[in-house]
């Protein structure tokens, strides 16, 4: 049985409805398993390791998530906007949850067999898909739980939620049915990668289990009260071109801002990405050192995102975003000749100790630059029009996702040329993600802290 509850308070003198802040937050404990099991550190492994072996696994994923990127990139804002005006935010939240719930647990029917390749990678980027439509319009609803004033902190509990819940899965299944020797969990084997498939099993009733709460809590969202003809698919697309170009000549402030964004979330999310590969083959870390400290970062980016929130809400979120992406720069930096052992006179620092220094500190400001970005865009999004708004951030992060790999992949072909070592060679990540930051501060310098809802051109139907 649903509850209906109008849970943003008229004015920053009224408090927040926590038990909303808090199933909202559970939705993103739960998510987490997404990026956390699915995609970076079990099931993604396993479809390139054991699926398809020889770097078809590998290949054929890459080509499988460009797609899906692509798709998001040209239908997120639609997706959004229409969702929007039939006044079906919430609606839509619940549907791509349980898509994706759906599409991970179907992730076990992929054995440890070549002929299962295109079977995997099929349901990891259609999970990809539906995650990122089921993220906008979860994103979008902060505009409904939270009022202008305190969007920081709420953002940054939400985000810290999701980094917690992340390790919370992660551990439960690594050491439950991946890590030492069967039997794992349920008295199973390794027969067919049994064990992994189940990861997935797990990882699903994980997500559904944090979900239930907020699809079941019938929070009052803003676009209900908007509700619009429906239009054709064509028009939805003219309308977005009349956002764009109404942002361009009446609000450049969000416009500069979705491209200032896209390219720091990049390197932002390449801190992540290329982590463990550093840690591994620079810095001298093994595989179990490196998922102890994969375990460590999220707890500090957790932090980090909730001390984030609460500098956020008094200070602003361009404050908090220009300083984290500066401490970025300079940890990275630095971290860049810290691969050999290095001799201060009061103190020797080895390779490792360096990087769990430096590492955990860039994980440190990970975490509330992500979570000021998104109460940055909420404070700019027109509630009633958000999922859209949230539509256009993720096609904007989306255009740009191919400069980190792409820069590093430059860097790491004139370092092999140069140099044989590939400890040497891979440090050119470490550059590549502190250009990327330093060319999305340099677009920061044009963005304004948010000081009213985007002026969004509105579409008037004519009879």
């Amino acid at each position: 049985m649903t509850s209906s509850v109008d849970a943003a308070p008229s004015s920053a003198s009224q408090p927040l409805h926590k038990r909303i802040i808090a199933v909202w937050s559970l939705w993103s404990w739960g998510n987490a398993t997404v990026s956390a099991v699915m995609v970076t550190f079990v099931f993604g492994t396993y479809i390139a390791d054991a699926v398809g072996p020889g770097g078809q696994g590998t290949q054929y994923l890459t080509t499988a998530n460009a797609i899906a990127g692509g798709i998001i990139a040209v239908t997120a804002p639609v997706i959004g906007q229409r969702a929007d005006k039939a006044g079906r935010r919430r609606l839509w939240l619940i549907i791509n949850t349980l898509i994706v719930v759906a599409l991970v647990a179907s992730c076990f029917f992929v054995k440890p067999d070549q002929g299962y390749l295109v079977l995997g990678v099929t349901l990891m980027a259609t999970m990809t898909l539906f995650d990122e439509f089921a993220n906008l319009n979860y994103n979008a609803m902060i505009t409904d739980i939270s009022d202008h004033d305190r969007m920081g902190r709420v953002s940054g509990i939400g985000w810290g939620a999701g980094y917690l819940g992340g390790i919370a899965i992660l551990s439960l299944v690594y050491f439950g049915l991946v890590a030492g020797d069967p039997p794992y969990w349920f008295g199973l084997g390794d027969e067919e990668a049994i064990n992994i498939r189940m990861v997935a099993v797990v990882a699903a009733a994980w997500f559904l289990l944090w979900a239930l709460p907020l699809l079941f809590t019938k929070v009052k969202t803003a676009d209900a009260e908007t509700i619009e003809e429906k239009v054709s698919i064509a028009e939805s697309y003219r309308r977005l071109i009349r956002v764009i170009v109404g942002l361009w000549k009446e609000d450049r402030n969000t416009l500069w801002f979705l491209l200032a964004s896209a390219i720091y979330r990049d390197g932002l999310s390449a801190v992540f990405t290329y982590g463990a590969i550093l840690g591994v083959t620079v810095f001298g870390f093994t595989t179990g050192d490196i998922l102890i400290f994969g375990i460590a970062g999220n707890v500090v980016a957790a932090l980090g995102a909730l001390l984030g929130g609460w500098f956020d809400d008094r200070l602003g979120p361009r404050a908090v975003i220009m300083t984290c992406v500066i401490a970025l720069v300079a940890l990275g930096g630095t971290m860049y000749f810290l691969d050999v052992e290095r001799d201060f006179g009061v103190f020797v620092l080895e390779p490792t100790t360096a990087f769990w220094i430096f590492g955990l500190g860039l994980t440190f400001f990970v975490g509330p630059a992500q979570a000021s970005s998104r109460a940055f865009l909420a404070r700019l999004a027109p509630p009633a029009r958000a999922a859209e708004l949230f539509g256009l951030y993720a096609t904007a992060g989306r255009s740009v996702s191919f400069l980190t790999p792409a820069l590093i992949s430059l860097m790491l072909l004139i370092s092999s040329a140069e140099d044989t070592d590939v400890q040497g060679g891979d440090k050119a990540i470490i550059l590549g993600i502190v250009v990327i930051l330093v060319l999305g501060l340099a677009a920061m310098l044009l963005v304004r802290n948010p000081t009213g809802p985007a002026k969004m051109r509105e579409h008037r139907v004519r009879g």
